[in-house]
This record gives structure tokens, C-alpha cells and sequence, in this order.
């Protein structure tokens, strides 16, 4: 039975097909539109994944929806109810899309795509756990999901057995970790839904010393949960998030592109610490209740690897897993598993890896390279493709990686990815203020072979999708300044025998010429763009930016 899965109109658009109980494509729509983070019907995503499986629309069976519609718009209306007339603007800005598309979803996605298949809906946090633990390769697992808001839901603990969800005990909106994350994200002079990852970079400058006013506006109980004091927020009523009492607390709220203050580190160490303590005390909760060892985790706030690596180091938990896209992307995953293992009982399959994007034949590539006018590239076998890489990463050179299928998530993971030498102590500011145009605070993660990653870092168990951060091990960090950030740690991604052969020849081949068996890694894109998807994405930013050598496919391109 063919699955299609469903996520959009509020971020992160995406789609993915699940063929008897395995996934076997899935994307997120910014990556085709290249409008970062992008909310609309991801049309492109979902051809993609049927051009992938080989079906038309009206062959697959199923779609499902990641949340339930009808219940968030009882929330959206009650909201602006409640806080008239100071919503009034924000009623007026965002009921005509509930009116134009988000009130008839199965109607508009049967008239999108052509098929009368039947459209079932689950609810957003549902979605979150089922992406969590249907494709985790436990038979049973604690869960725990956290984000922004689902329809009411903003964190949930439970457990799961076989094919089955539990899901125990919950925390509604206005209470939200996410909104909190964000509310702070915004404050500091990012963007939501995007600029959270820099907030948890920013956290390494600084110490929690704003505790006591923090504690003012969440209290945290000693099982995890936790309540918002809404005196200090102004996101119920439509306006900006925070309003006057916040800003007593913590002064006033930094303009982007303006200097950071040490207040500004200081309060994102505050907050990062607030979110380490809820996991840890939650994590130890369900740990209690349900007396399992593993844990599944999702929703955006888990996308925070620091604070997933602590749940480790401080738990009684001994495996973690946390699937590539845990944010809603991965939402759309989650419903078309749920319907397919839950509802059909189809076989659950573990998600081997996360390339579950597109791939381009050597043909496109090669096309795509002269219709950008680049001659000079050369047609090379695999081995010396692998060797001249890595002889031109040993030199510190900066590398653009672009090979096989597109990943899926927000982490580059070896299918779209920059590549660099972490042992050189001057490639951050080379990525950062050359290639990737972005803040100098931003860290870099490193790719480790799988069988070396405890003799570098405080890492026991496998962490594919790059989303825990260990600290680098206290003899090793002189050794890789390039991917160990201002707190000791490092967002690691190791690399097994089985998830990407190429990638894997080309870190043993750098481990030959520099004694480690570590590539520094990030994601192939300059700042505020999605990460690169087809061949043309991918030698726009090579043209555009200063890397300096390209490997796409078998070939190699150089500037000289």
C-alpha cells in the first residue's frame, strides 16, 4: 500500500511516500521553491516522492495529514476571542487563509493532485511521536515530544510498543518550551522558525546568570512540566511576542545587525539551561513511569542537540533516537508511518539513513556544468575522485560536496554538504565570513567514522543524524579547533559501514594524509538560503561563494 504524507501551512512544508510500512522518499518543499522554511502546499515534494516511487497520484491509497485542522482553528478563534480587540489585526491578517484552503484540506489536496484517495488526519503531536518511534529500530520506547503548538499541544510524554502509541500525559498552549525558544530566538534579533539553532550556538558565550528573572516567567516543577507566566508575553494577542515586562527583565530587545552584549549571550546560556533542566526532569519522569531504557524524541525543540546530549549524560536512558527531520518537516513522515504501522498494521522498518531526496544521473550533471559556462572539470574514477579530495582538504581548502540523494531534514549529512579540514584553527572564520556569509559565533560540526568517535568525543552510542552534541574529549580539542565550539562540545555525525560508502572512503582517506578520521561539516548553502538540492543549486553557490573546489557526481571542479 502506497502512503503519501502531508505537512504544510505553517512551516517547513513538506511530503514523504511510505510503500508497505517503508519510507521510500521524502523532502521538504523549500528545497524545490528555495523560499527557506517555506509554509505552501509542497506540490514539488510530493511529485518528487511519486516520481520516486514510480506511481501516479491516483495510484496511492492513502494521504495523511500531520494534524487535525478543525481543532487548531478552535484554538486560532478562541485565541483571538479572548484577546479582542487587541488581535483584531491578527484576526483580520490570518483568517482568510483558514477560509481560502485550511477549512476544505481534503478538498484542496484531492484537487492538487488530481485523486479522489481518502485524506486522514492526526493529530500534530501524534504525528511527532509516530515519527519519533516507528522508524526507530526499538521494539519499545519511552517518548517524548516538544515543540512551538500543535492544535493545543505543546509537550507530550508517553511510550510505544510494536505498532502502538501511548501517549500519557501533556502540556497545552499558552505553556510552551518552543514559544518560550522562540519568544528569546526573536528577541536576540533572529528570525523564528530558522534562527533557533543560532540561539542554542549563542548559548556557548555566555553563563545563566539571568536565573532569577527567568524564574519569573517560567516555573519549572520538579516532574518537568512547567507553566509561562503570560504577564511577560504578547503572542496571544497578535502582536510581537514579548511586551514591556519582558524587556524590564532582560533590557531592551537587539535589532538585527546591531553589536552583540554580553546580556545577549548571557540570556541565551539562561535559556538553554531552562531547556536542558525540562528535558532532564521530563526524560526522568517517563523514565519512571514506563521503566525503559530507550528514548524517541521530536518536535523542534529536540532539534536541540546540546540539550539531547545531556538527557545522556544525566538520565537513566542508555539509546537515544531522534529521526533527521524532528521538526515538522518530519511531520508528514510521522502521519503516513502512523496510518501505514498504526492504523494498517503494516511492518514497521527501521530508517536505515536519512537520503531519502532526490538523485541526478551523471548526464544532468554534466549538463548542468556546462550550461553555467565551466569547462575545466574533470571526469574522474571514484578512487582518484576520493584521493584528490582529500589531498585538497589537507591543504585547508574549502569543498563543496554534492553526491548522491538529498537528504532529509534541516542537517547536511553527506548528500549536500561543505567539507573542510578541522584541524586547521583558522577554517571557522574562512567558512563563515567567506563561504557562508553568516555570524562568527556559528560553530561547525564534524563527520567521525563510527568505530573512532569515543576516542574523540564523550559519545557511547551511534548519532547519525547529527543531532547530539558531546563534549570533544579535553586531549583532543587542541587537536580539532575547527568543530569544537566555545562550551567544549561538538554536533558529531558518525559515519557507519552501511549509511554513505563514498563519504566514508573519503574520511578514511583524510585520515591517512592528517592521522584523523574527522571531516569538518555543514551544510551546503550560503546564509538564509535552503540547502542545495539540484545540480544548478549547487554550482550557483559554488560560483558564488568562495569555496574553492566542487566535487558533484564523479566530477571535480576547481577555481584557479
Amino acid at each position: 500500500m502506497d502512503i503519501l504524507g502531508v505537512s504544510c501551512f505553517y512551516h517547513d512544508s513538506s511530503a514523504c511516500l511510505v510503500r508497505d510500512g517503508r519510507v521510500i522518499a521524502a523532502a521538504q518543499e523549500e528545497r524545490f521553491s528555495r523560499k527557506k522554511n517555506t509554509d505552501v502546499f509542497p506540490i514539488e515534494a510530493l511529485n518528487f516522492c511519486a516520481q520516486e516511487a514510480g506511481v501516479i497520484f491516483d495510484d496511492v491509497a492513502a494521504l495523511a495529514y500531520f494534524e487535525k485542522p478543525y481543532l487548531k482553528f478552535s484554538r486560532v478563534l478562541i485565541e483571538h476571542l479572548n484577546s479582542y480587540p487587541f488581535s483584531l489585526r491578527s484576526f483580520l491578517r490570518s483568517m482568510p487563509k483558514w477560509l481560502d484552503d485550511r477549512l476544505i484540506l481534503p478538498l484542496v489536496i484531492q484537487e492538487e493532485l488530481s485523486t479522489t484517495a481518502p485524506v486522514h488526519f492526526f493529530k500534530h503531536h501524534v504525528s511527532h511521536a509516530a515519527s519519533a518511534f516507528l522508524p526507530s529500530p526499538f521494539e519499545e520506547s519511552a517518548i517524548m515530544t516538544c515543540d512551538g503548538v500543535g492544535e493545543w499541544t505543546t509537550m507530550t510524554l508517553g511510550s510505544g510498543r510494536g505498532s502502538d502509541l501511548r501517549l500519557r500525559k501533556e502540556i497545552c498552549y499558552p505553556d510552551s518550551l518552543g514559544l518560550l525558544y522562540t519568544t528569546v530566538t526573536v528577541f536576540l534579533g533572529f528570525h523564528a522558525h530558522g534562527g533557533e539553532g543560532k540561539t542554542m550556538g549563542l548559548a556557548a558565550y555566555g553563563e545563566p546568570r539571568f536565573q532569577k528573572e527567568i524564574d519569573q516567567i517560567i516555573t519549572v516543577f520538579p516532574d518537568g512540566s512547567f507553566r509561562l507566566n503570560q504577564r511577560f508575553f504578547s503572542y496571544r494577542s497578535g502582536s510581537k511576542m514579548w511586551n514591556k515586562n519582558f524587556e524590564a527583565l532582560f533590557g531592551p530587545a537587539r535589532a538585527p545587525g546591531t553589536e552583540w552584549l554580553q546580556r545577549h549571550y548571557d540570556l541565551a546560556a539562561t535559556l538553554q539551561a531552562v531547556v536542558e533542566k525540562i528535558f532532564i526532569l521530563s526524560a526522568r519522569t517517563v523514565h519512571k513511569e514506563t521503566g525503559l531504557r530507550n528514548l524517541c524524541l521530536a518536535g523542534g525543540v529536540t532539534l536541540n542537540c546540546v540539550a539531547n546530549a545531556k538527557l545522556l549524560e544525566e538520565t537513566e536512558f542508555q539509546n537515544i533516537f531522534v529521526q533527521p527531520a524532528a521538526g515538522d518537516a518530519g511531520g508528514a513522515l510521522g502521519a503516513a508511518l502512523y496510518l501505514s504501522n498504526t492504523i494498517h498494521r503494516e511492518p514497521r522498518h527501521v530508517l536505515e539513513h536519512s537520503f531519502l531526496g532526490p538523485e541526478f544521473s551523471e548526464y544532468e550533471i554534466e549538463k548542468a556544468l556546462k550550461n553555467s559556462g565551466i569547462t575545466n572539470f574533470l571526469k574522474l574514477p571514484e578512487d582518484d575522485l576520493v584521493a584528490r579530495c582529500a589531498d585538497f582538504l589537507f591543504q585547508d581548502k574549502t569543498l563543496g560536496w554534492f553526491q548522491g540523494r538529498m537528504e532529509f531534514g534541516p542537517r547536511a549529512l553527506g548528500g549536500r554538504s561543505i567539507l573542510a579540514n578541522p584541524c586547521s584553527p583558522r577554517i571557522k572564520d574562512i567558512l563563515n565570513h567567506k563561504v557562508k556569509k553568516r555570524e562568527s559565533f556559528r560553530p561547525f560540526a564534524p563527520m567521525v567514522l563510527e568505530e573512532s568517535a569515543e576516542r574523540y568525543f564523550h559519545l557511547k552510542i551511534r548519532s547519525p543524524y547529527m543531532l547530539l552534541a558531546p563534549k570533544v574529549r579535553a586531549e583532543m580539542r587542541d587537536r580539532l579547533p575547527g568543530i569544537t565550539h566555545a562550551d567544549g562540545t561538538a554536533r558529531v555525525q558518525t559515519i557507519g559501514q552501511r549509511e554513505h560508502p563514498l563519504l566514508r572512503k573519503l574520511i578514511q582517506a583524510f585520515e591517512t594524509r592528517s592521522g584523523i578520521p574527522v571531516l569538518l561539516n555543514t551544510s551546503f548553502n550560503r546564509n538564509g538560503e535552503p540547502v542545495v538540492c539540484k545540480p544548478q543549486h549547487a554550482i550557483d553557490c559554488y560560483l558564488n561563494s568562495g569555496l574553492e573546489g566542487l566535487a558533484i557526481g564523479p566530477f571535480w571542479v576547481e577555481k584557479t
